[in-house]
C-alpha cells in the first residue's frame, strides 16, 4: 500500500468521492468529518499527508492545520471554497504546503498530493547534507538542527532553505526558489514566498528581524548569508 493520507471533509459525498479515487490510486486513506476527530486520527495513525477543509465543524481547518504542525512533519494541504490570496497566505503561514480551491478535478488533487509527498520524501538514493556554521542540513532525511536541536520545518520550507544554503551569497528569485520547491506545482504562487520565507526567519533567526541566514536582495530575491 501507498502513503497514508488523512482526509478531512464536512461533506460526505465529497469526501467519499475522495476517498474512493485515492484508494485506486494506491493510496492507503483514512477519514475525518469534524476537526476534532481530524487531530485524533492524525495524533494515532500519524498520516504522511493531511488534506483538510478550511471549514470544519468543533475546530477549523486553521487550527487542526497549527495543532498538527506543532508534532508532525507530514505534508499538508488546504481546501477552502474561498478564493481570497489572503486566505491563502494565512494557510501557508501557519504551516500548510499547498492550498486547494473548490471546485478541484480529483486528478490535480492527486496530483498536488504526489508533488507535496515528493518534496517530503526526497530522492531514496541521497544521502547528501549541508553543514553551515551551526546548522546541519539532511537533505536524505528532510531534517534541519540548529546547535544540536531539531527545527521543524515543512517540507517546502525545507526545499527552500535547500536551495539557498547549497550556494551561500548567490541570489535566487521568489520565482527560481519556488519552482526548486514546488517542482512543477509552483504557477500563480510566486507572491506566497514572501510567506515561506517569513516562517523560515521565524524558525531559524536569532533575530528575524535582522536575519544572518536567509537576506533580502532587495529587488532581486534572496541569499544565504555567506558568513554563516
Amino acid at each position: 500500500m501507498g502513503s497514508k493520507l488523512l482526509l478531512v471533509e464536512d461533506e460526505t459525498g465529497m469526501l467519499e468521492e475522495m476517498q474512493t479515487y485515492l484508494q485506486r490510486e494506491g493510496f492507503k486513506v483514512l477519514t475525518a468529518c469534524t476537526g476534532n476527530e481530524a487531530l485524533m486520527i492524525a495524533r494515532s495513525e500519524n498520516p504522511d499527508l493531511v488534506v483538510l477543509d478550511w471549514m470544519l465543524p468543533e475546530k477549523s481547518g486553521i487550527d487542526v492545520c497549527r495543532e498538527i504542525r506543532h508534532t508532525s512533519h507530514c505534508g499538508i494541504i488546504m481546501v477552502t471554497a474561498r478564493s481570497d490570496e489572503s486566505d491563502k497566505i494565512v494557510g501557508l503561514e501557519i504551516g500548510a504546503d499547498d492550498y486547494l480551491t473548490k471546485p478541484f478535478s480529483l486528478r490535480e488533487l492527486a496530483s498536488r498530493i504526489r508533488a507535496v509527498l515528493r518534496r517530503l520524501n526526497g530522492p531514496e538514493d541521497k544521502s547528501m547534507f549541508l553543514e553551515r556554521d551551526n546548522l546541519i542540513i539532511s537533505e536524505a532525511r528532510c531534517q534541519v538542527f540548529k546547535d544540536g536541536h531539531e527545527i521543524q520545518l515543512t517540507p517546502t520550507e525545507f526545499k527552500i532553505l535547500f536551495t539557498l544554503a547549497g550556494r551561500p551569497g548567490i541570489v535566487f528569485s521568489r520565482l527560481q526558489l519556488l519552482k526548486a520547491a514546488l517542482e512543477d506545482e509552483y504557477m500563480g504562487y510566486e507572491r506566497t514566498m514572501d510567506s515561506h520565507i517569513r516562517n523560515l526567519r521565524r524558525k531559524l533567526e536569532d533575530d528575524p528581524a535582522n536575519p544572518r541566514y536567509i537576506q533580502t536582495v532587495y529587488g532581486f530575491g534572496y541569499r544565504f548569508g555567506e558568513r554563516s
